[in-house]
């Protein structure tokens, strides 16, 4: 197996795996979106609450607010598997006090931990009118996606399958199969007669230049085991980070299921 990293950046990364199959890569995918660790605020004391938000949506919001979780903040913090985990003070508290008129941001949250904070500081949380006053305690914690979307530490984690274009040399060559390209993958190059290729990797296979041609000059499929990967995070973890750690997750389970086997199952 080949890995190709194409593109890398603090919340985006895309990488090429060759000679794999779908159950691998699907289960690398289903590992980083509901299998990795991240904090997210869990427990919402809410004192007081003038504001035309309702209580429930208000601990929504807060609990989908992205917070800094790589892995050096979640180090020495409570797993849900722990037996102290539910505890309000084992999490990271946030405090929350404002008067209005103003909009309170996701910055007004005071962490008692500095490293954890939330990624962005201009999430609109609530809008308070003339002496409205909110006054909120919150404990953040850890969990995993497979319990709720706001521990869910990737927004996009998606393959598919390596594109592969082939021209039916035998045929008259169709220009307008390439005008049909709603990606701009193809090019038409009527000076030196063929269709150009610009780039396969973008290619969705929608087959819109295959149903365009009249006479069957282009052919769209895939290469069966090759894929091209691509995660995309929240902010509070960079996306290597995610993937790192699903790999060791599914590595695990795997060892856990070796086990089970050797020792022929267990009660």
């Amino acid at each position: 197996m080949e890995i190709e990293v194409k593109s890398q950046n603090d919340n985006e990364m895309v990488f090429i795996v060759r000679d794999a199959e779908v159950p691998f890569i699907n289960a690398i995918r289903r590992c980083a979106m509901v299998n990795v660790p991240k904090i997210a605020i869990e427990d919402v004391n809410i004192i007081r609450n003038d504001s035309a938000m309702f209580n429930e949506v208000l601990a929504h919001r807060l609990g989908l607010t992205p917070l800094v979780s790589d892995l050096d903040a979640i180090e020495g913090m409570s797993l849900p598997e722990d037996d102290d985990w539910d505890k309000f003070e084992n999490g990271i508290l946030f405090k929350l006090h404002e008067v209005g008129p103003k909009v309170v941001y996701s910055k007004d949250l005071i962490s008692s931990d500095s490293k954890i904070k939330p990624v962005y500081d201009t999430i609109p949380l609530v809008k308070l009118k003339e002496n409205e006053e909110i006054i909120i305690e919150a404990s953040a914690k850890v969990g995993y996606g497979k319990e709720h979307a706001k521990w869910m530490p990737t927004i996009v984690c998606a393959y598919k399958q390596y594109p592969e274009i082939t021209f039916n040399e035998d045929k008259e060559i169709d220009y307008d199969c390439a005008l049909a390209c709603p990606r701009g993958v193809l090019k038409s190059d009527r000076r030196s007669k063929k269709i150009k290729i610009l780039d396969i990797e973008n290619c969705s296979m929608c087959k819109s230049c295959v149903r365009a041609s009249s006479n069957g000059y282009i052919n769209v499929g895939y290469h069966e085991n090759d894929f091209i990967f691509r995660i995309e995070t929240d902010g509070a973890m960079p996306p290597k980070e995610v993937l790192l750690k699903a790999c060791d997750v599914l590595g695990e389970k795997a060892d856990k299921f070796i086990k089970f086997s050797e020792e022929g199952g267990s009660k």
